[in-house]
């Protein structure tokens, strides 16, 4: 079982894309087994499951760990970056948050604000701001155990409806030949959708995330307002932000 796993792991790795029907004439394995083992392996956040097969998540495989995990990761990076993401928006009344674990650490700064009105897809959130002075409005769809949001349609169609001052974004990779990028499509799609309702758009990013690839691009870089993150980007980065008017703080 674990070398036939370690096998599969290492196609996907060096190919990029595997499928299910091709590995279980490869290993003579049933499909379902095949399947066991792709579903293992996005569990440990190694791919992105799809029609038909799986792909490699490059974004050194931590696209799809557990919410309360990733909370833990580059924590005071994030609370950084939170911090300053909070600080340059003064004035905003209406706000769109990501399911991000970087956004949750500026809804903690703002969650005593009664004059601000919060839509976001994330439950982690809204339960975190449940009781708190802000106004907060879920968008309800279907619930994703790992990330703890709500996705597909009825999340969309909901975001579709408002207009606000600000959206709150994160990515899992940022280049610029893919823009902003996300794991799975369901996310893409509700932080694109964010993007288009708000006046002003502001990406939090680590240091990780720069001229990193994940499976799905969701808006391009000039797209952006802001850019927000925790030390001093590439010059690159630097003179490209200058050159389209792109706010940077670090």
């Amino acid at each position: 079982m674990e070398k036939r796993i370690d096998k599969i792991r290492h196609k996907v790795e060096t190919e990029g894309e595997v499928f299910v029907t091709e590995l279980s004439e490869l290993y003579d394995v049933t499909e379902e087994t095949i399947r066991r083992d792709l579903e293992k392996l996005k569990n440990e956040g190694v791919v992105t499951r799809t029609f038909g097969g799986a792909v490699l998540n490059t974004v050194n495989h931590k696209d799809h760990i557990h919410f309360f995990k990733r909370k833990s990761i580059n924590i005071e990076e994030k609370r950084k970056i939170a911090s300053m993401a909070v600080r340059a928006m003064p004035k905003m009344r209406t706000l769109m948050a990501d399911n991000s674990t970087t956004v949750m650490e500026a809804m903690k700064l703002l969650k005593n604000k009664n004059n601000i009105t919060t839509i976001t897809f994330s439950a982690q959130i809204f339960q975190e701001l449940d009781g708190s002075e802000m106004r907060v409005i879920s968008t309800g769809g279907r619930y994703d155990e790992d990330t703890l949001s709500f996705q597909g349609n009825l999340a969309i169609d909901s975001i579709s409806k408002y207009n606000v001052d600000v959206a709150f974004l994160s990515c899992k990779g940022l280049s610029f030949e893919g823009g902003l990028m996300d794991s799975t499509e369901g996310e893409a799609f509700l932080k694109s959708e964010m993007a288009k309702r708000a006046n002003t758009v502001v990406l939090l990013a680590d240091h990780t995330k720069f001229d990193q690839t994940a499976f799905v691009n969701f808006l391009s870089i000039d797209k952006l307002d802001y850019l927000i993150t925790d030390e001093k980007p590439d010059d690159k980065w630097v003179d490209y932000c200058n050159e389209n008017d792109i706010k940077l703080i670090y």
